[in-house]
């Protein structure tokens, strides 16, 4: 053992306990020996490159390109993504993509380029292949957005899977985004990303990579247009990025860059191009639409790790109820277990868990479950018996179980890449349903083993089934928990077929969105984790997952009562709205913090119970297209240099512009806004854009605007739906879409549109359909009518 290793086992004894800690130092040797023995060192390489072109053969939206040590296959997909791999690489067998890859597009060609190449010519892109294989997507005009140079491979000489190497050239003026969950972004600097989902085991903060849920999904706009390209391999990796200088040098455009190297996998490629929402909604065609959450989900919820026993829970209750506050929904952790071991409940701290679920149900608060993947490996433990029973659990080379450590001690892993397991599992879920639980936060799932050195994580070489074709660790570790994700939505699906299931993770994968959303996992309490926060969602979002948030206040620590209240309002505004800490943080509840924040907070939890139809029509909007709800503010204008710089303020969905205030001491917020005339909605100011303004910002809210023309479903003073529309400017025209939700279920409601406009010196709101204009459906409040 090294020093430093001697260091980190001591620190992890302290922290967890004399027994907890020699565990973890025993499981630390344990997977380094088991890795030593399933792993074949990487012996000598042999180099590879593609080589000259020597023969293609056309086929169905482009064909196969044979080169002299490699073969190139591409098509044109009829949504228009491209879609290429080497060696022989298909888009099938893929975790990231939902059924049936899309039918080629019979009118895209391949036919001969210049200077010995082929292109393939499709409607919105064109892709040029060169004798020596690099590939270049332009847009119908003829504008590069991407050249991927000819790649490497480093083959083991003795046999075995080679690594790769790809580089890539972009637009000078291109801008990265996605990654999936980013603390530095949205934006991407310089730099090098890892693609491996690691439990920091801290709190993290904006410099910390990488995190919980990484995907290797980049979003990039450049002025030409936008482009998403996902790399479908789900091995350990890492991808360097350069951004592009234009009039470097002596005048010339130096064009960005970024660099992907894998440890293994298939070379394969997907890339869309077009209108950031056009990319979203290809991408969301084959990735798949996203998990429609159940109305109160998108509600306000409240967590702590340590409520500790039913009475703290109806005291919590009874303390929002108390003040007028709303609440959806009640989190219950790791401390609501027996023993800390899933799928079971402390009898003596929760002696009436369906109780206490029935009494909070009936007054419209939910009750939500912690699920961690670790299993307590001890004979007697129901589950572990009936996993064991099922040959559920992940294996070593030698066929022994791998054991872990985690919170219950000594602990099996279910293997999720198994039909058979993920059947199993997600019947265990009937145990959570009976005690009253509606939804199901899972944590733990990168999957994260407790280590006092070396990686906190199974060992690599550990075996995982892959679906039938079998292989290690290296390839499962980062669909881990996409899997167990699907696990529990298909199991929920028919435990109750009628509502729709409520899951989010800690970790996941590109498809992730299928089955849920997820949240931002221990965010460090301070202003640069108040920032991170606002990274997290927008960077997901960008990658397809709309659903998320961050742990309002920060998992430790004690946040000021400034903190946590701009904290709060920023939580207000995005898709999931909870407040979070862990045993030793200090409250979350909004009346600990002075009479003053509790005012505040009751603003902001009464706009967000206003806003809730606006939600619910989002959520229906990204299940349709996969925008996702929080928006950067370049969305609709991507050619706008200075908004893609924007990182401190975003756009909730097209008719709000959300600016929360992220710095200490700020009453007035310098705001970048778009193209167009916007309302303050508290004052219903009206501003011009584009132009950067100064808004006020006391500490009773965050600046937040609507859009000119904008029509917003909001909830009236009688509960039920009102649109409240926002005067466009007098010879303009607005809109907007509403969709009506009963809450749950699988119903798919009709889209309303309608229609704002003037007519002379009156204001007219008619709802649109296939036999013409109507009347709207809900009453009418006009706004911004004083500045027209």
């Amino acid at each position: 053992m090294e020093g430093r290793d001697l260091v980190r086992s001591m620190k992890a004894m302290g922290s967890a306990g004399a027994a907890q800690g020699l565990r973890t130092v025993r499981a630390a040797w344990r997977r380094r020996r088991v890795d030593a023995g399933g792993l074949v060192p990487r012996g000598a390489e042999r180099a590879r490159v593609p080589g000259p072109l020597q023969a293609v053969e056309p086929g169905p939206g482009g064909g196969v390109l044979r080169f002299s040590r490699s073969e190139l296959r591409i098509t044109v997909a009829v949504n228009g993504a491209v879609f290429w791999g080497w060696d022989g690489a298909a888009p099938e067998p893929s975790y990231a993509l939902a059924g049936h890859c899309p039918e080629p597009d019979s009118r895209a060609v391949l036919e001969p380029d210049k200077d010995g190449g082929w292109r393939v010519v499709a409607e919105r892109v064109t892709v040029v292949v060169s004798r020596h294989g690099a590939i270049e997507v332009l847009t119908p005009g003829g504008v590069m957005l991407r050249r991927d140079l000819p790649p490497r491979w480093w083959e083991p000489v003795d046999g075995g899977r080679a690594r790769w190497m790809q580089r890539s050239e972009v637009a000078a003026d291109a801008r990265f985004f996605g990654l999936g969950g980013r603390a530095s972004g949205p934006r991407l600097r310089d730099g090098t990303y890892r693609l491996w989902n690691t439990d920091p085991g801290r709190p993290f903060g904006p410099g910390d990579d990488p995190l919980y849920l990484t995907m290797p999904v980049q979003l990039v706009v450049a002025d030409a247009a936008t482009h998403l390209a996902f790399h479908d391999t789900s091995w350990d990796g890492t991808l360097t990025l350069r951004e592009g200088e234009e009039g470097a040098g002596s005048g010339h455009d130096r064009n960005g860059m970024s660099e992907l190297r894998m440890e293994g996998g298939p070379l394969r490629c997907w890339v869309m191009v077009g209108t950031p929402a056009r990319v979203l909604l290809v991408w969301a065609s084959l990735s798949g639409a996203p998990a429609l959450p159940p109305t109160w989900a998108l509600g306000h919820h409240h967590a702590r790790w340590g409520f500790g026993s039913e009475q703290e829970v109806r005291r919590i209750v009874a303390g929002y109820q108390e003040r007028d506050l709303p609440l959806d929904a009640i989190h219950l952790d790791i401390d609501h277990y027996d023993a800390h071991q899933v799928f079971t409940v402390d009898q003596e701290r929760f002696p009436k868990l369906p109780q206490l679920a029935e009494d909070l149900r009936r007054d419209g608060i939910r009750l939500v479950s912690i699920v961690d993947p670790a299993v307590k490996a001890e004979p007697g433990n129901a589950v572990f018996d009936s996993g064991t029973a099922e040959d559920a659990f992940v294996r070593d080379t030698s066929g022994r179980l791998v054991r872990g450590v985690v919170w219950p001690g000594e602990a099996a892993f279910p293997d999720f890449t198994h039909a058979r397991v993920r059947q199993w599992w997600g019947r265990l879920y009937e145990e959570r349903l009976a005690q009253g639980f509606s939804g199901f936060w899972h944590d733990m799932n990168e999957p994260t083993s407790f280590a006092a050195f070396g990686e906190s994580t199974l060992p690599r070489s550990a075996r995982h089934f892959l679906e039938g074709r079998e292989g290690d660790h290296r390839e499962a570790h980062n669909v881990y928990a996409l899997c167990m994700a699907r696990a529990a939505y298909e199991g929920l699906r028919e435990l109750a077929p009628q509502e729709r299931p409520f899951v989010f993770s800690r970790s996941g994968w590109a498809g992730i969105q299928r089955y849920g959303g997820t949240w931002s996992g221990d965010v460090a309490t301070g202003w640069p984790g108040l920032r991170a926060s606002l990274s997290l969602v927008m960077g997901l979002g960008l990658c397809g997952v709309p659903y998320s948030g961050p742990d309002i206040g920060g998992f430790d620590g004690d946040p000021s009562p400034e903190l946590y209240l701009r904290w709060f309002q920023l939580g207000a505004y995005l898709p999931l709205f909870r407040t979070h800490a862990s045993l030793r943080a200090g409250r979350r509840e909004p009346w600990e913090f002075g009479a003053e924040v509790l005012e505040h907070a009751r603003v902001a939890l009464d706009e967000r119970r206003r806003l809730l139809p606006y939600f619910v029509t989002l959520a229906h909007l990204a299940r349709r297209t996969g925008a996702p709800y929080v928006r950067p503010l370049w969305w609709s204008a991507p050619e706008d240099r200075a908004l893609r710089d924007c990182e401190d303020a975003f756009l909730l969905g097209d008719c709000l512009l959300v600016a929360p205030v992220l710095d200490p001491g700020a009453d007035r917020w310098a705001v970048q806004l778009p193209r167009g005339r916007w309302y303050d909605t508290t004052t219903e100011k009206v501003y011009e854009g584009p132009a950067q303004v100064l808004l006020d910002a006391p500490l009773a809210r965050i600046p937040v605007l609507a859009r000119a023309g904008a029509v917003i479903p909001v909830r009236g003073d009688d509960g039920g739906l009102e649109l409240e529309v926002w005067a466009p400017a007098r010879g303009r025209t607005g809109g907007g879409l509403v969709v009506p939700d009963a809450g749950d279920g699988w119903d798919e409601p009709e889209i309303e549109r309608y229609v704002a406009r003037w007519e002379g010196r009156r204001m007219v709101v008619e709802r649109e359909g296939e036999d013409g204009s109507s009347e709207p459906s809900h009453p009418v409040r006009i706004r911004g009518l004083g500045t027209g």
